[in-house]
């Protein structure tokens, strides 16, 4: 579908119909405006908030537009020009006046009250923005945006000639999954070594996202740009030492059990030391779970699990389809990954992934529908920084999904691979704890040394890469590969600090699916849609607490989780 030909949510009252909101003059015409609007009343500021929310959407819609054609085809010269040509004019022109914007609007409401409860989440990021915006940064910035579109590009541009054919790194993956073991290393290693061809064009880009960040947090007063990110990313609720209590505690608690897995995997397999191409496959050389075989299936079989699970989340799939939101199959110059994207004006989601026909797919598309179901929640919230979340929660609408969902996955298996499914998720959940405090812990030593070198950041990777459960894995003769395995993790180069979210939702998941468990789904589900319908209206510890469950990562919390996990995957091992 022509995503610019969506119906927008309601009818507009500011923006004029056919403005061309990828051209800067019509765009700072539209934000002068409100910026020389004189108010005169708590009404005409309401009046006036509801105008700004409305032209955000709107010049969000552009953009996301833009954003989703580009990773759809990455190869497309004019997509890529198209974007890149507004990530270079349309946010370096906005971002002072909307500074001016919220320094109005904070004036604004000394003169004229609103809801305190209402508006307190909105006033504390005015403050946090204005406390950061710095003229200088906004050419900076925009510098780095282009250095990630780039990072997608090369990437996105990755092929392997394997097997007789051309094919993309998360084709590849299916490999993985085979029970020939050295069918699985020749992809393991072709995957490998393609990726090596660009690491040093990789940690390029990477050095000068580096230097800009820096730049950037410095340019703010702040002496690290960790503390710069934090505030950028309004984590009001948590600190790094917060972050690096989750790291002690996932080494204490997540990386035995990881261990136990991974060894046990090892006996079952009959193996002296397990290779990295060993991690993936069925351990009792089952063929791999080929739930479907085309994009088509993967949907008609979710659109199953969804009508099982919530007749609401089944219309609201449904009619994604419909709309042509969903773009699902793996090809040739398409960016990599899996995203969900709000159509903010429409407020529609629009979800992106690599579906290559494995059980990873479903969890994906289970993942990404968690993130839709939760901007359709909260879409009828009229100001447009309450239609989405702190990523902490935004993440629990993702992981609980995949839980909640995993529980109908026979829409796709018999019985015995459901068992199987269920596992291996599992098991991939224990991984991501463990990995997701690699990454971050990673990104803390990243920043911690702004003059490091690049063999100094080969051997903080190595050693961290060891800690959290890499040392379970026999890489003999693979070191350069594990120098820069790093380099797959897209969010170190494009969202730096944004990946503890995981670590922290998925324990806020897992609460959601013990919920489940013990108080039945229906309770736990309606929780969950509780939580979800507050989008970001509310500070990040009440959005836990709506949905039934604890913003905690302390043992306290993480301990009988672990215990539950453990439980379970003994029951289905």
């Amino acid at each position: 579908m022509d995503l610019t030909q969506l119906t927008p949510y309601q009818t507009r009252s500011f923006v004029p119909d056919g403005a061309d909101l990828t051209d800067q003059a019509t765009v700072l015409e539209l934000y002068g405006q409100l910026e020389k609007k004189e108010i005169g009343s708590a009404q005409e500021l309401e009046q006036w908030l509801l105008q700004r929310s409305e032209l955000d959407a709107a010049l969000s819609q552009a953009g996301s537009i833009l954003y989703i054609r580009m990773t759809c085809q990455t190869d497309d010269p004019a997509r890529a020009a198209a974007y890149a040509q507004f990530v270079q004019t349309i946010p370096p022109a906005v971002e002072p006046i909307n500074d001016r914007l919220n320094r109005k609007y904070l004036e604004a409401r000394k003169l004229f009250p609103l809801n305190p409860h209402r508006y307190e989440v909105y006033d504390r990021a005015a403050r946090t923005s204005i406390e950061l915006f710095v003229e200088k940064n906004v050419p900076l910035q925009t510098k780095v945006a282009l250095l990630s579109q780039e990072y997608q590009t090369v990437i996105g541009g990755m092929t392997v000639n394997f097997e007789g054919s051309e094919q993309t790194l998360p084709q590849m993956g299916k490999y993985l999954l085979e029970t020939d073991r050295s069918l699985r290393e020749r992809a393991w290693k072709a995957t490998a070594e393609r990726r090596l061809k660009d690491r040093d064009k990789l940690e390029e880009l990477f050095d000068k996202m580096f230097e800009l960040r820096n730049e950037i947090g410095s340019n703010a007063g702040f002496s690290c740009f960790t503390d710069y990110q934090f505030k950028a990313y309004q984590r009001f609720d948590y600190t790094p030492a917060d972050c690096k209590k989750y790291h002690q505690t996932v080494e204490k608690l997540v990386v035995p059990l990881n261990g136990k897995i991974l060894s046990k995997r090892k006996e079952q397999m009959k193996l002296t030391s397990l290779r990295p191409w060993d991690t993936a496959v069925d351990p009792l050389g089952q063929k791999p779970l080929a739930p479907f075989k085309e994009a088509g299936d993967l949907v008609r079989g979710t659109g199953a699990i969804f009508n099982k699970l919530d007749p609401d989340f089944a219309g609201q799939f449904q009619e994604m389809e419909k709309l042509g939101l969903l773009d699902l199959a793996s090809r040739k110059g398409k960016a990599p990954g899996g995203y969900q994207n709000t159509l903010c004006e429409a407020r529609k989601p629009f979800i992106f992934m690599n579906a290559v026909g494995i059980d990873d797919d479903v969890r994906t598309l289970l993942h990404e529908s968690g993130h839709a179901f939760h901007a359709l929640a909260c879409a009828h919230d009229p100001i447009l920084d309450y239609r989405h979340g702190p990523m902490e929660f935004c993440e629990v609408a993702s992981m609980a999904m995949e839980l909640l969902g995993g529980e109908h996955i026979g829409e796709f298996y018999d019985n015995a691979d459901v068992r199987r499914s269920n596992r291996e998720h599992l098991e991939g959940i224990i991984h991501v704890l463990a990995w997701v405090a690699n990454i971050d812990a990673f990104q803390h030593w990243l920043y911690e040394h702004p003059q490091h070198s690049r063999n100094e950041r080969r051997a903080a990777w190595n050693e961290l890469y060891d800690r959290f459960g890499g040392k379970f894995i026999d890489y003999s003769g693979l070191d350069e590969v594990k120098n820069y395995l790093w380099h797959r993790q897209l969010h170190i180069f494009e969202l730096p600090f944004y990946y503890i979210e995981y670590g922290i939702a998925q324990l806020g998941a897992l609460q959601v699916w013990r919920n489940a468990r013990r108080m039945g789904t229906a309770k736990a589900l309606a929780d969950y849609k509780r939580g979800l319908s507050l989008g970001g209206s509310r500070p990040v510890k009440e959005l836990y607490q709506a949905a039934g469950i604890s913003f905690d990562f302390s043992d306290d919390i993480i301990k009988p989780l672990i215990e539950t996990a453990t439980q379970e995957w003994e029951m289905l091992s």
